[in-house]
């Protein structure tokens, strides 16, 4: 069995999809069990139904990863005869711990939305609705020469330094640095009671908010000296944007209806919902996984030609005829996606732990289409 603790899995989701990105009336993160198990199998489905925990016992689960949180609405009670009580039961007697990534995996770069847009190449995405602008800061280290190149390093290592497609962006110049090592200390440079005058590098480097601990740990990990000397100061530049939804352009105009088509077999699905002139081209395209006919009026703010969600109801496709806008309602199930996706990305992040990752089996989709 790995050494991998349930956490690593869960700081390595939340780097990827901070828990800061969800929605306040969400429920992400862990809901039931405990972080610090050990990692035996992971089993990924977009949903926590009976059929899926008796699956991850069969399969001797003991970590389950879901989209949709099995805890979305607080419990009053856990009554074993009733099917939410039964599938805690079972969780809890089989020590299977659950954590959800919820809408903070829908708004992440490279979530939900992103594996959508990617399967249709749907490509130069935007969020659709804006939430929030990544906070940066700009983090100076002064440093000895001898270990400049090293601490440079680390910082981009840490996440410091990427601007656009670039990494390891930084500005440095030379100083001279001063201190008097007192009693206690055990300098890397100098001796005790004597100032010093030491030829330093000041390295400059932009990181994002999520990034700033871990890079201020590997920078003074790399850093020679006892006491690191180094400022941090907030920036007005705004960082990444994230938001919900995508908006982008396929390569080239089709019309509505070979479009549909494409949906169909992309998601393997029998059939769409659409409204709309089926004969009209197509090229400007948004897409919300999951519910999301109340963003129709910014979907067609944006310009999109056409809207692909789920759970869209009457009134509001007809708010969509009304408005000019087209809408392929392909279901809520398409989000089942992320289960392969994010199998693939766990294997391939933690490939030296030899740990087994599972997509769910389990057709979670109450609908059938006859």
């Amino acid at each position: 069995m790995s050494d991998l603790k349930h956490a690593d899995i869960f700081n390595w989701i939340e780097t990827w999809a901070p828990l800061t990105l969800a929605y306040d009336w969400d429920n992400v993160g862990l809901q039931i069990g405990s972080k610090t198990n050990n990692v035996k199998k992971i089993l990924v489905t977009l949903d926590v139904s009976e059929a899926v925990v008796d699956e991850a016992i069969e399969k001797q689960v003991n970590l389950i990863i879901s989209h949709h949180p099995l805890l979305f609405k607080p419990l009053t009670q856990v009554d074993v005869n009733k099917p939410k009580g039964r599938i805690v039961q079972k969780l809890l007697q089989h020590d299977i711990t659950v954590y959800s990534a919820h809408t903070n995996l829908d708004i992440a770069n490279g979530g939900i939305n992103d594996m959508l847009c990617d399967m249709l190449n749907v490509c130069e995405t935007k969020p659709l609705i804006e939430r929030m602008h990544e906070s940066l800061y700009k983090l100076i280290v002064f440093v000895p020469q001898s270990h400049a190149e090293k601490v440079r390093d680390a910082l981009s290592e840490g996440g410091a330094g990427h601007i656009g497609n670039y990494s390891h962006c930084t500005f440095q110049a030379e100083g001279q640095g001063t201190f008097k090592p007192l009693e206690g200390t055990d300098p890397f440079i100098g001796t005790k009671g004597n100032l010093e005058f030491v030829d330093e590098i000041k390295i400059e480097s932009i990181v994002p908010e999520q990034n700033l601990s871990s890079t201020i740990h590997a920078m003074i990990k790399a850093h020679p000296y006892e006491e690191v000397a180094y400022d941090i100061y907030p920036l007005e530049n705004k960082g990444t944007t994230y938001g919900l939804g995508r908006v982008g352009k396929l390569a080239e105009k089709v019309n509505l209806e070979t479009f549909c088509q494409t949906v169909k077999e992309t998601f393997n699905m029998p059939y769409v919902r659409v409204t709309g002139d089926l004969s009209k081209n197509v090229q400007k395209v948004a897409i919300v996984g999951g519910s999301g006919e109340k963003y129709l009026t910014e979907a067609k703010r944006k310009g999109a030609d056409v809207y692909i969600t789920g759970d869209m109801t009457f009134h509001q496709a007809q708010v969509a005829e009304e408005i000019g806008l087209s809408v392929i309602d392909a279901g809520h199930y398409i989000e089942y996606i992320m289960k392969e996706h994010l199998a693939e990305k766990l294997e391939s992040a933690f490939k030296n732990d030899q740990i087994d990752v599972l997509a769910s089996l389990v057709n979670t989709d109450p609908f059938q289409f006859k």
